[in-house]
Protein backbone atom coordinates (compact mmCIF):
# COMPACT_ATOMS: atom_id res chain seq x y z
CA UNK A 1 0.00 0.00 0.00
CA UNK A 2 1.21 3.39 -1.06
CA UNK A 3 1.86 6.15 1.69
CA UNK A 4 -0.74 8.93 1.39
CA UNK A 5 -0.48 12.59 1.89
CA UNK A 6 -2.76 15.53 1.07
CA UNK A 7 0.18 17.31 -0.76
CA UNK A 8 3.39 16.33 -2.41
CA UNK A 9 5.99 18.50 -2.59
CA UNK A 10 9.16 17.50 -4.99
CA UNK A 11 12.06 19.50 -3.87
CA UNK A 12 12.95 21.10 -0.95
CA UNK A 13 14.85 24.16 -2.14
CA UNK A 14 13.82 27.77 -1.81
CA UNK A 15 10.26 27.28 -2.80
CA UNK A 16 10.05 23.45 -1.57
CA UNK A 17 10.94 24.70 2.05
CA UNK A 18 8.41 27.69 2.66
CA UNK A 19 5.40 25.66 0.82
CA UNK A 20 5.88 22.64 3.17
CA UNK A 21 5.58 25.45 6.05
CA UNK A 22 2.68 26.95 4.61
CA UNK A 23 0.75 24.05 3.64
CA UNK A 24 1.14 21.68 6.89
CA UNK A 25 -0.03 24.75 9.14
CA UNK A 26 -3.38 23.68 9.07
CA UNK A 27 -4.35 20.02 9.46
CA UNK A 28 -3.21 18.88 5.91
CA UNK A 29 -0.79 16.19 5.48
CA UNK A 30 1.96 16.93 3.46
CA UNK A 31 4.98 15.05 2.13
CA UNK A 32 8.23 16.89 0.82
CA UNK A 33 11.02 15.09 -1.24
CA UNK A 34 14.62 16.22 -1.10
CA UNK A 35 17.05 14.80 -3.88
CA UNK A 36 19.68 15.51 -1.37
CA UNK A 37 20.92 14.99 2.24
CA UNK A 38 19.98 17.01 5.20
CA UNK A 39 21.87 20.14 5.42
CA UNK A 40 23.72 19.59 8.04
CA UNK A 41 27.29 19.72 6.23
CA UNK A 42 28.93 23.27 8.40
CA UNK A 43 30.32 25.05 5.48
CA UNK A 44 26.40 25.68 4.38
CA UNK A 45 25.81 27.98 7.26
CA UNK A 46 29.26 29.76 7.19
CA UNK A 47 28.64 32.62 4.80
CA UNK A 48 32.15 32.00 3.78
CA UNK A 49 31.54 28.52 2.86
CA UNK A 50 29.90 29.09 -0.31
CA UNK A 51 33.15 28.37 -1.89
CA UNK A 52 33.48 25.22 -0.39
CA UNK A 53 29.94 23.92 -1.74
CA UNK A 54 30.33 25.30 -4.84
CA UNK A 55 32.48 22.43 -5.90
CA UNK A 56 30.62 19.73 -3.37
CA UNK A 57 29.19 16.96 -5.43
CA UNK A 58 27.32 15.63 -2.02
CA UNK A 59 25.01 19.01 -1.79
CA UNK A 60 25.54 20.31 -5.27
CA UNK A 61 24.49 18.57 -8.56
CA UNK A 62 27.47 19.63 -10.70
CA UNK A 63 25.94 20.70 -13.70
CA UNK A 64 27.47 22.03 -16.95
CA UNK A 65 25.76 23.29 -19.59
CA UNK A 66 26.16 22.49 -23.26
CA UNK A 67 29.02 24.65 -25.22
CA UNK A 68 28.03 27.12 -27.64
CA UNK A 69 28.91 29.93 -29.87
CA UNK A 70 28.71 32.65 -26.98
CA UNK A 71 30.41 30.92 -24.83
CA UNK A 72 33.44 30.75 -27.26
CA UNK A 73 32.99 26.75 -27.66
CA UNK A 74 33.08 26.06 -24.04
CA UNK A 75 30.72 24.83 -21.34
CA UNK A 76 29.79 26.40 -18.06
CA UNK A 77 29.82 25.37 -15.00
CA UNK A 78 25.83 25.36 -13.78
CA UNK A 79 25.64 24.49 -9.76
CA UNK A 80 22.36 23.53 -8.25
CA UNK A 81 22.04 22.58 -4.35
CA UNK A 82 21.44 19.29 -3.82
CA UNK A 83 20.25 19.20 -0.03
CA UNK A 84 17.52 20.84 2.01
CA UNK A 85 17.27 25.09 1.27
CA UNK A 86 18.24 24.11 -2.49
CA UNK A 87 20.65 26.70 -4.38
CA UNK A 88 19.38 29.29 -1.08
CA UNK A 89 21.86 26.61 0.73
CA UNK A 90 25.23 27.47 -1.51
CA UNK A 91 24.49 30.58 -3.43
CA UNK A 92 25.86 34.41 -2.51
CA UNK A 93 23.07 35.33 0.30
CA UNK A 94 21.78 38.40 -1.97
CA UNK A 95 18.52 39.37 -1.33
CA UNK A 96 17.15 41.29 -4.42
CA UNK A 97 13.89 41.64 -5.80
CA UNK A 98 14.24 43.24 -8.74
CA UNK A 99 11.98 46.12 -10.92
CA UNK A 100 8.38 47.00 -10.43
CA UNK A 101 8.47 46.70 -14.23
CA UNK A 102 9.73 43.06 -13.85
CA UNK A 103 6.26 41.83 -12.19
CA UNK A 104 3.77 44.68 -14.06
CA UNK A 105 5.38 42.67 -17.48
CA UNK A 106 4.00 39.21 -16.23
CA UNK A 107 0.79 40.98 -15.60
CA UNK A 108 0.32 42.56 -19.02
CA UNK A 109 0.89 39.08 -20.67
CA UNK A 110 -2.38 37.87 -18.84
CA UNK A 111 -0.95 36.36 -15.78
CA UNK A 112 -3.78 37.65 -13.28
CA UNK A 113 -2.46 38.93 -9.73
CA UNK A 114 1.15 38.99 -10.53
CA UNK A 115 1.62 42.45 -10.86
CA UNK A 116 4.09 44.85 -8.42
CA UNK A 117 0.95 45.75 -6.30
CA UNK A 118 -0.14 42.23 -6.35
CA UNK A 119 3.16 40.47 -5.46
CA UNK A 120 4.63 43.00 -2.93
CA UNK A 121 2.99 42.08 0.09
CA UNK A 122 4.32 38.43 -0.75
CA UNK A 123 7.48 39.82 -0.65
CA UNK A 124 6.95 41.38 2.85
CA UNK A 125 5.09 38.11 4.19
CA UNK A 126 8.22 36.16 4.62
CA UNK A 127 10.78 39.06 5.07
CA UNK A 128 12.27 40.48 8.46
CA UNK A 129 13.85 43.21 8.10
CA UNK A 130 16.80 44.12 10.54
CA UNK A 131 17.69 47.63 9.92
CA UNK A 132 17.43 49.26 6.92
CA UNK A 133 17.01 53.01 6.28
CA UNK A 134 14.56 54.67 8.42
CA UNK A 135 13.04 56.96 6.08
CA UNK A 136 9.04 57.80 5.35
CA UNK A 137 7.93 54.85 3.14
CA UNK A 138 10.38 52.08 3.85
CA UNK A 139 7.56 50.02 5.65
CA UNK A 140 5.62 50.30 2.50
CA UNK A 141 8.24 48.20 0.70
CA UNK A 142 9.94 45.99 4.01
CA UNK A 143 8.25 43.56 5.71
CA UNK A 144 9.33 43.20 9.93
CA UNK A 145 7.96 40.13 11.13
CA UNK A 146 8.55 37.18 8.54
CA UNK A 147 10.98 34.53 9.25
CA UNK A 148 14.11 35.50 6.78
CA UNK A 149 15.67 37.68 7.98
CA UNK A 150 17.44 40.65 5.37
CA UNK A 151 20.57 42.45 6.65
CA UNK A 152 22.76 44.94 5.85
CA UNK A 153 27.17 44.16 5.49
CA UNK A 154 28.29 44.44 8.79
CA UNK A 155 31.91 46.80 8.62
CA UNK A 156 32.14 47.99 5.28
CA UNK A 157 35.45 47.82 3.72
CA UNK A 158 37.46 51.16 3.07
CA UNK A 159 38.22 50.13 -0.55
CA UNK A 160 34.35 49.50 -0.77
CA UNK A 161 33.67 52.88 0.33
CA UNK A 162 35.98 54.30 -2.11
CA UNK A 163 34.41 52.36 -4.76
CA UNK A 164 30.97 53.17 -3.74
CA UNK A 165 32.33 57.29 -3.81
CA UNK A 166 33.87 56.36 -7.46
CA UNK A 167 30.41 55.66 -8.81
CA UNK A 168 28.79 59.01 -7.19
CA UNK A 169 31.47 60.89 -8.84
CA UNK A 170 30.63 59.07 -12.32
CA UNK A 171 26.72 60.54 -11.51
CA UNK A 172 25.40 56.96 -10.10
CA UNK A 173 23.76 58.09 -7.47
CA UNK A 174 23.79 56.39 -3.98
CA UNK A 175 21.04 54.03 -3.22
CA UNK A 176 20.48 52.60 1.13
CA UNK A 177 17.52 50.94 -0.39
CA UNK A 178 17.06 49.32 -3.83
CA UNK A 179 14.70 46.97 -2.87
CA UNK A 180 12.43 49.75 -2.03
CA UNK A 181 10.87 52.82 -4.27
CA UNK A 182 13.77 52.35 -6.75
CA UNK A 183 16.64 50.12 -7.67
CA UNK A 184 18.99 52.29 -9.50
CA UNK A 185 21.75 53.52 -7.81
CA UNK A 186 24.92 52.50 -5.97
CA UNK A 187 25.47 50.95 -2.37
CA UNK A 188 26.01 47.67 -0.38
CA UNK A 189 24.07 44.66 -0.89
CA UNK A 190 21.23 43.38 1.32
CA UNK A 191 21.71 39.45 2.31
CA UNK A 192 20.50 36.77 4.37
CA UNK A 193 23.27 36.10 7.04
CA UNK A 194 22.01 37.02 10.59
CA UNK A 195 24.71 36.63 13.54
CA UNK A 196 27.66 35.44 11.15
CA UNK A 197 25.49 32.38 9.44
CA UNK A 198 23.88 31.92 5.84
CA UNK A 199 20.19 31.58 6.71
CA UNK A 200 18.78 29.35 4.02
CA UNK A 201 15.05 28.92 2.92
CA UNK A 202 14.95 25.79 5.35
CA UNK A 203 16.70 27.42 8.23
CA UNK A 204 14.21 30.30 8.19
CA UNK A 205 10.88 27.99 6.92
CA UNK A 206 11.52 25.00 7.25
CA UNK A 207 14.33 23.77 10.57
CA UNK A 208 11.36 25.46 12.46
CA UNK A 209 8.23 23.12 11.64
CA UNK A 210 9.84 20.61 10.99
CA UNK A 211 8.52 18.58 13.93
CA UNK A 212 4.97 18.88 12.67
CA UNK A 213 3.07 15.85 13.26
CA UNK A 214 1.58 16.58 9.63
CA UNK A 215 4.77 17.25 7.83
CA UNK A 216 7.03 14.33 6.84
CA UNK A 217 10.21 15.40 5.24
CA UNK A 218 12.35 13.06 3.39
CA UNK A 219 15.64 13.57 2.04
CA UNK A 220 18.09 11.35 0.17
CA UNK A 221 15.05 10.31 -1.94
CA UNK A 222 15.38 11.52 -5.33
CA UNK A 223 12.01 11.30 -7.71
CA UNK A 224 12.07 8.91 -10.80
CA UNK A 225 8.67 10.21 -11.90
CA UNK A 226 4.99 11.83 -11.56
CA UNK A 227 2.25 8.97 -11.93
CA UNK A 228 -0.72 10.13 -13.45
CA UNK A 229 -4.01 8.10 -14.12
CA UNK A 230 -5.15 9.56 -17.14
CA UNK A 231 -4.33 13.51 -17.22
CA UNK A 232 -4.74 13.39 -13.49
CA UNK A 233 -1.27 13.23 -11.67
CA UNK A 234 -1.93 10.73 -8.26
CA UNK A 235 1.69 10.08 -7.38
CA UNK A 236 5.32 9.74 -7.25
CA UNK A 237 7.55 6.94 -7.92
CA UNK A 238 11.02 8.09 -5.63
CA UNK A 239 14.14 6.08 -4.75
CA UNK A 240 15.69 5.91 -1.47
CA UNK A 241 19.03 4.04 -1.42
CA UNK A 242 18.51 0.64 -3.54
CA UNK A 243 14.51 1.01 -2.53
CA UNK A 244 12.00 2.52 -5.26
CA UNK A 245 8.98 3.87 -3.03
CA UNK A 246 5.47 4.84 -4.01
CA UNK A 247 3.34 7.98 -2.74
CA UNK A 248 0.10 8.96 -3.69
CA UNK A 249 -1.41 12.17 -3.27
CA UNK A 250 -5.39 12.96 -2.27
CA UNK A 251 -5.21 16.43 -3.44
CA UNK A 252 -1.86 18.21 -5.40
CA UNK A 253 1.48 17.20 -6.51
CA UNK A 254 3.48 20.36 -6.31
CA UNK A 255 7.01 20.07 -8.41
CA UNK A 256 9.76 22.91 -6.37
CA UNK A 257 12.54 21.37 -8.16
CA UNK A 258 13.89 24.17 -10.48
CA UNK A 259 14.71 25.07 -13.67
CA UNK A 260 16.21 22.48 -14.33
CA UNK A 261 15.06 19.57 -12.54
CA UNK A 262 11.14 20.55 -12.94
CA UNK A 263 10.92 20.30 -16.68
CA UNK A 264 13.40 17.47 -16.64
CA UNK A 265 10.96 15.42 -14.49
CA UNK A 266 8.22 16.66 -16.31
CA UNK A 267 9.72 15.12 -19.50
CA UNK A 268 10.81 11.75 -18.38
CA UNK A 269 7.00 11.97 -16.88
CA UNK A 270 5.83 12.10 -20.00
CA UNK A 271 5.08 15.77 -20.24
CA UNK A 272 6.42 18.05 -22.53
CA UNK A 273 7.22 17.98 -26.38
CA UNK A 274 5.92 14.84 -27.92
CA UNK A 275 8.87 14.55 -30.45
CA UNK A 276 11.26 14.58 -27.63
CA UNK A 277 9.21 11.96 -25.34
CA UNK A 278 9.31 9.52 -28.17
CA UNK A 279 13.13 10.12 -28.76
CA UNK A 280 13.39 8.86 -25.30
CA UNK A 281 11.06 6.17 -25.00
CA UNK A 282 8.66 7.87 -22.55
CA UNK A 283 4.98 7.39 -22.99
CA UNK A 284 3.10 10.78 -23.89
CA UNK A 285 0.44 11.79 -21.23
CA UNK A 286 0.81 14.98 -22.47
CA UNK A 287 2.08 17.04 -25.71
CA UNK A 288 3.25 20.28 -24.35
CA UNK A 289 5.86 21.91 -26.33
CA UNK A 290 7.13 24.72 -23.61
CA UNK A 291 8.20 22.56 -20.99
CA UNK A 292 12.01 23.08 -20.85
CA UNK A 293 11.86 25.70 -23.61
CA UNK A 294 12.84 29.48 -22.43
CA UNK A 295 15.03 28.76 -20.21
CA UNK A 296 17.20 32.30 -19.01
CA UNK A 297 20.01 33.06 -17.02
CA UNK A 298 22.12 35.84 -15.97
CA UNK A 299 25.87 36.04 -17.87
CA UNK A 300 28.42 37.57 -15.90
CA UNK A 301 31.67 39.02 -17.24
CA UNK A 302 34.27 40.03 -14.66
CA UNK A 303 36.87 42.49 -14.85
CA UNK A 304 40.03 42.38 -12.17
CA UNK A 305 42.79 44.88 -11.27
CA UNK A 306 45.38 44.40 -8.27
CA UNK A 307 45.62 46.32 -5.54
CA UNK A 308 48.00 48.99 -3.52
CA UNK A 309 47.62 49.87 0.15
CA UNK A 310 45.26 47.74 1.17
CA UNK A 311 44.80 43.89 2.35
CA UNK A 312 42.03 42.70 0.60
CA UNK A 313 40.14 39.07 1.03
CA UNK A 314 42.63 37.14 -1.34
CA UNK A 315 45.62 38.12 1.66
CA UNK A 316 43.11 37.83 4.76
CA UNK A 317 42.09 33.97 3.65
CA UNK A 318 45.79 32.58 4.16
CA UNK A 319 47.98 31.26 6.54
CA UNK A 320 48.16 33.45 10.14
CA UNK A 321 46.05 35.89 8.66
CA UNK A 322 43.16 32.93 8.11
CA UNK A 323 44.01 31.70 11.58
CA UNK A 324 42.85 34.90 13.14
CA UNK A 325 39.63 35.23 10.77
CA UNK A 326 38.83 31.54 11.92
CA UNK A 327 39.48 32.52 15.47
CA UNK A 328 37.02 35.80 15.16
CA UNK A 329 34.46 33.77 13.86
CA UNK A 330 34.25 30.99 16.28
CA UNK A 331 34.35 34.11 19.07
CA UNK A 332 32.22 36.70 17.52
CA UNK A 333 30.85 35.45 14.48
CA UNK A 334 32.47 38.37 12.65
CA UNK A 335 35.14 38.88 10.12
CA UNK A 336 35.87 37.39 6.99
CA UNK A 337 34.15 34.25 7.19
CA UNK A 338 31.23 36.04 7.62
CA UNK A 339 30.94 38.08 4.69
CA UNK A 340 29.00 37.54 1.92
CA UNK A 341 31.33 36.98 -1.81
CA UNK A 342 29.10 40.58 -2.91
CA UNK A 343 29.67 43.24 -1.38
CA UNK A 344 28.50 46.67 -3.28
CA UNK A 345 25.88 46.92 -5.99
CA UNK A 346 25.73 49.17 -9.09
CA UNK A 347 22.40 49.35 -11.05
CA UNK A 348 22.92 51.03 -14.18
CA UNK A 349 22.08 51.66 -17.45
CA UNK A 350 23.96 50.61 -21.00
CA UNK A 351 22.80 53.72 -22.44
CA UNK A 352 21.66 57.00 -21.01
CA UNK A 353 18.38 56.98 -23.12
CA UNK A 354 17.55 54.23 -21.18
CA UNK A 355 14.42 55.00 -18.41
CA UNK A 356 15.83 52.20 -15.90
CA UNK A 357 18.86 49.90 -15.16
CA UNK A 358 19.43 47.29 -17.21
CA UNK A 359 22.52 46.08 -16.34
CA UNK A 360 23.86 44.82 -12.65
CA UNK A 361 27.55 45.14 -11.01
CA UNK A 362 28.96 43.37 -8.46
CA UNK A 363 32.07 44.41 -6.45
CA UNK A 364 34.18 43.22 -3.77
CA UNK A 365 38.15 43.36 -2.62
CA UNK A 366 38.65 39.72 -3.66
CA UNK A 367 40.12 38.28 -7.04
CA UNK A 368 39.99 34.02 -8.45
CA UNK A 369 41.85 32.42 -9.90
CA UNK A 370 41.38 31.47 -13.31
CA UNK A 371 39.49 28.51 -14.28
CA UNK A 372 39.39 27.33 -10.24
CA UNK A 373 36.12 27.58 -8.66
CA UNK A 374 35.94 30.27 -5.92
CA UNK A 375 39.66 29.90 -5.72
CA UNK A 376 41.46 32.85 -4.06
CA UNK A 377 44.20 34.66 -5.90
CA UNK A 378 46.90 35.16 -3.82
CA UNK A 379 48.10 38.52 -4.79
CA UNK A 380 45.91 41.71 -3.45
CA UNK A 381 43.41 42.28 -5.41
CA UNK A 382 39.24 43.54 -6.52
CA UNK A 383 37.00 42.70 -9.07
CA UNK A 384 33.65 44.55 -10.77
CA UNK A 385 31.68 41.90 -12.82
CA UNK A 386 28.49 43.06 -14.53
CA UNK A 387 25.78 40.75 -16.17
CA UNK A 388 22.73 41.88 -18.12
CA UNK A 389 19.59 42.05 -15.79
CA UNK A 390 17.12 41.47 -18.73
CA UNK A 391 18.86 38.78 -21.25
CA UNK A 392 17.18 38.30 -24.28
CA UNK A 393 19.03 34.95 -24.99
CA UNK A 394 16.70 31.87 -24.95
CA UNK A 395 17.77 28.49 -23.87
CA UNK A 396 16.30 25.20 -22.99
CA UNK A 397 16.25 22.13 -20.93
CA UNK A 398 16.16 18.97 -22.64
CA UNK A 399 16.36 15.41 -20.84
CA UNK A 400 19.36 13.14 -22.13
CA UNK A 401 17.44 9.81 -20.65
CA UNK A 402 14.63 8.77 -19.43
CA UNK A 403 16.74 7.81 -16.54
CA UNK A 404 15.83 10.59 -13.57
CA UNK A 405 19.79 10.46 -12.33
CA UNK A 406 21.20 11.28 -15.92
CA UNK A 407 22.05 14.88 -15.79
CA UNK A 408 20.10 16.39 -18.63
CA UNK A 409 21.25 18.63 -21.43
CA UNK A 410 21.43 22.43 -20.47
CA UNK A 411 21.52 25.15 -23.05
CA UNK A 412 21.14 28.80 -22.42
CA UNK A 413 22.41 29.87 -25.49
CA UNK A 414 24.29 32.90 -23.61
CA UNK A 415 25.09 36.13 -25.64
CA UNK A 416 22.94 34.37 -28.53
CA UNK A 417 21.10 38.04 -28.79
CA UNK A 418 22.80 41.26 -30.28
CA UNK A 419 21.49 42.73 -27.68
CA UNK A 420 22.82 40.73 -24.95
CA UNK A 421 26.20 41.11 -26.74
CA UNK A 422 26.05 45.12 -26.01
CA UNK A 423 24.77 45.50 -22.74
CA UNK A 424 27.67 42.88 -21.99
CA UNK A 425 30.29 45.37 -23.33
CA UNK A 426 28.68 48.65 -22.02
CA UNK A 427 28.99 46.46 -18.51
CA UNK A 428 32.79 46.14 -19.15
CA UNK A 429 33.43 49.60 -19.77
CA UNK A 430 31.89 50.50 -16.71
CA UNK A 431 33.74 48.14 -14.79
CA UNK A 432 36.61 50.10 -16.19
CA UNK A 433 35.72 53.41 -15.57
CA UNK A 434 34.66 52.64 -11.86
CA UNK A 435 37.74 50.31 -11.17
CA UNK A 436 40.33 54.18 -12.19
CA UNK A 437 38.12 56.49 -10.77
CA UNK A 438 40.20 59.10 -9.31
CA UNK A 439 38.51 58.23 -5.53
CA UNK A 440 40.11 54.89 -5.95
CA UNK A 441 43.15 55.50 -7.25
CA UNK A 442 45.13 55.28 -3.93
CA UNK A 443 44.18 51.26 -4.43
CA UNK A 444 43.91 50.49 -7.83
CA UNK A 445 47.49 49.50 -9.33
CA UNK A 446 46.45 48.31 -12.64
CA UNK A 447 44.26 46.00 -14.74
CA UNK A 448 44.73 42.18 -14.69
CA UNK A 449 41.63 40.85 -16.51
CA UNK A 450 41.17 41.24 -19.31
CA UNK A 451 44.04 43.51 -19.92
CA UNK A 452 44.20 47.41 -20.39
CA UNK A 453 45.44 46.16 -24.08
CA UNK A 454 41.66 44.76 -24.75
CA UNK A 455 39.96 48.38 -25.80
CA UNK A 456 37.53 47.60 -28.70
CA UNK A 457 34.22 46.25 -28.63
CA UNK A 458 35.21 42.62 -30.83
CA UNK A 459 37.85 42.19 -28.29
CA UNK A 460 35.81 42.83 -24.92
CA UNK A 461 33.10 41.02 -26.66
CA UNK A 462 35.63 37.85 -27.35
CA UNK A 463 36.69 38.07 -23.73
CA UNK A 464 33.70 37.69 -22.34
CA UNK A 465 32.88 34.56 -24.50
CA UNK A 466 35.43 32.85 -23.50
CA UNK A 467 35.78 33.55 -19.62
CA UNK A 468 32.77 34.76 -18.95
CA UNK A 469 30.07 32.77 -16.15
CA UNK A 470 26.41 32.13 -15.37
CA UNK A 471 25.31 34.05 -12.22
CA UNK A 472 23.11 30.81 -11.30
CA UNK A 473 20.01 32.42 -12.11
CA UNK A 474 18.52 29.68 -14.24
CA UNK A 475 14.46 30.69 -15.06
CA UNK A 476 11.73 30.06 -17.19
CA UNK A 477 11.37 26.55 -18.62
CA UNK A 478 7.63 25.98 -17.24
CA UNK A 479 6.77 29.53 -17.99
CA UNK A 480 3.72 30.93 -16.86
CA UNK A 481 0.94 32.24 -19.24
CA UNK A 482 -2.00 31.31 -21.04
CA UNK A 483 -2.41 27.67 -22.89
CA UNK A 484 -0.80 28.34 -26.11
CA UNK A 485 2.44 26.20 -27.22
CA UNK A 486 4.89 28.47 -25.27
CA UNK A 487 3.04 28.37 -21.72
CA UNK A 488 3.54 25.00 -19.42
CA UNK A 489 1.53 26.59 -16.18
CA UNK A 490 -1.70 29.01 -15.71
CA UNK A 491 -1.04 32.15 -13.77
CA UNK A 492 -2.34 29.81 -10.81
CA UNK A 493 0.68 28.05 -11.36
CA UNK A 494 -1.53 24.79 -12.69
CA UNK A 495 -0.34 22.61 -15.49
CA UNK A 496 -2.11 23.11 -18.51
CA UNK A 497 -3.81 20.27 -19.51
CA UNK A 498 -3.11 18.44 -16.40
CA UNK A 499 -4.89 17.85 -13.38
CA UNK A 500 -3.76 17.65 -9.72
CA UNK A 501 -0.29 19.04 -10.57
CA UNK A 502 1.52 22.56 -10.39
CA UNK A 503 4.83 23.73 -11.02
CA UNK A 504 5.89 26.63 -8.17
CA UNK A 505 9.52 27.60 -8.47
CA UNK A 506 11.91 29.93 -10.64
CA UNK A 507 10.60 27.79 -13.53
CA UNK A 508 7.68 29.35 -13.46
CA UNK A 509 9.14 32.76 -14.63
CA UNK A 510 7.59 34.31 -17.81
CA UNK A 511 10.69 36.56 -18.17
CA UNK A 512 13.73 37.02 -15.92
CA UNK A 513 13.43 39.50 -13.12
CA UNK A 514 16.37 42.33 -13.08
CA UNK A 515 17.92 40.55 -10.07
CA UNK A 516 18.78 37.84 -8.71
CA UNK A 517 16.24 35.28 -8.33
CA UNK A 518 16.32 33.73 -4.97
CA UNK A 519 13.82 36.74 -3.73
CA UNK A 520 11.39 36.29 -6.35
CA UNK A 521 11.54 32.28 -6.36
CA UNK A 522 10.42 32.67 -2.22
CA UNK A 523 7.85 35.52 -3.31
CA UNK A 524 6.71 32.79 -6.17
CA UNK A 525 5.95 29.91 -3.29
CA UNK A 526 3.94 32.06 -0.86
CA UNK A 527 1.70 33.28 -3.33
CA UNK A 528 1.99 29.53 -4.85
CA UNK A 529 0.73 27.98 -1.22
CA UNK A 530 -2.36 30.77 -0.79
CA UNK A 531 -3.22 29.74 -4.56
CA UNK A 532 -3.24 25.97 -3.60
CA UNK A 533 -5.06 26.49 -0.28
CA UNK A 534 -7.54 28.51 -2.07
CA UNK A 535 -7.15 31.58 0.15
CA UNK A 536 -7.42 34.93 -0.70
CA UNK A 537 -4.89 37.03 -1.69
CA UNK A 538 -3.86 39.88 0.59
CA UNK A 539 -4.76 43.73 -0.41
CA UNK A 540 -2.87 44.81 -3.22
CA UNK A 541 -0.16 47.38 -2.26
CA UNK A 542 -0.96 51.17 -2.74
CA UNK A 543 2.09 52.63 -3.95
Amino acid sequence: MADEFDYIIIGAGSAGSILANRLSAGDATVCLLEAGPPDRNPWIHIPAGFTRTLANPKVNWLFESEPSEGTAGRPVYVPRGKTLGGSSSINGHIYNRGQRMDYDSWAQEGNRGWGYADILPYFKRGERRIGGPEQTGDEDFHGRDGELPVTDIDGPEPICDAFIDGAVGIGIPRNDDYNGATQAGVGYFQRVIENGRRVSAARAFLHPVKHRPNLDIRTNAHTQRILFDGARAVGVLYKKGDQTIELRARQEIILSSGSVGSPQLLQISGVGPAALLKDLGVEVVHDLPGVGENLSDHYLARMTARVKNARTINERARGLSLVKEVADYALRRKGLLAMSPSQVFVFWKSHPAMDQPDMQLIFTPATYKAGRIAQLEDEPGMTAATFGLRPLSRGYIRARTSNAGDAPIIQPNYLDHETDQQVTVAGLRLDRQLLTAPELAQYYDHEVVPGAELQTDDELLDFARSYGTTVFHLVGTCRMGAADRHNVVSDELKVHGIEGLRVVDASVMPTMPSANTNAATMMIAEKGADLILGKAPPPAAIL
